[in-house]
């Protein structure tokens, strides 16, 4: 992993969770991830991954965690927990760099999944969007690829899904970085350089 490189030379795996919710008495815990890799700037639409992962049937969701959840328990309580799909998106994980938006969560549930495991550096779209678009009045995902006009591009790669979904954050996410990197000066910038803002 050259962190040295031009950002645009550079896969980046763009990752999300979906998550339960605190609940008294039970941890948060994830209950879905979604992936895509950003390759030479853009979005590659033939790397999009996701799976639900286990999360017991008796186990409560906070009712105010986003998402489909409640639909899918029955298919959550039978997914594979995150070590079993580990050894399948270990590569993707370990091998890249990682970005999510806002990555304290996305970096909390990595780290659990594979403690014994090193990551490559975190870029942050939540605070490089702050830095290259500042004044807007939400850095919520949702409302910033609504602002920079980036959701039809989204739909077309997912779906029927929405916002909550971890695959189309992930995607939304990776089109948030894309968008950035076409501005003017920001193509040469290193990994290393977006990790630090």
């Amino acid at each position: 992993m050259n962190l040295s490189m031009a950002i645009v030379d550079v896969e980046i795996t763009v990752l999300d969770y979906e998550t339960t919710g605190s609940v008294h008495g039970c941890s948060n815990e994830p209950w879905q991830i979604g992936m895509v890799s950003l390759k030479k700037g853009s979005v590659d639409s033939d790397s999009l991954f996701e799976s639900l992962l286990k999360v017991d049937a008796n186990r409560p969701f906070n009712p105010h965690a986003p998402g489909r959840h409640a639909q899918l328990r029955a298919e959550i309580s039978e997914a594979p927990t995150p070590q079993e799909l580990w050894p399948k998106i270990m590569p993707r994980l370990t091998e890249f760099p990682l970005c999510a938006h806002n990555v304290a969560t996305e970096k909390k549930f990595t780290r659990l999944m594979a403690p014994m495991h090193q990551f490559g550096v975190w870029i942050d779209t939540l605070r490089i969007a702050r830095k290259v678009w500042p004044g807007l009045s939400s850095y919520a995902l949702d409302d910033l690829i609504g602002t920079l006009g980036l959701k039809p591009r989204i739909d077309v790669l997912c779906p029927g899904k929405e916002a909550h979904d971890a695959l189309y954050d992930s995607v939304a996410s990776a089109m948030l970085l894309e968008h950035l990197l076409a501005q003017p000066g920001w193509g040469d910038v290193t990994a290393a350089d977006l990790a630090t803002i």
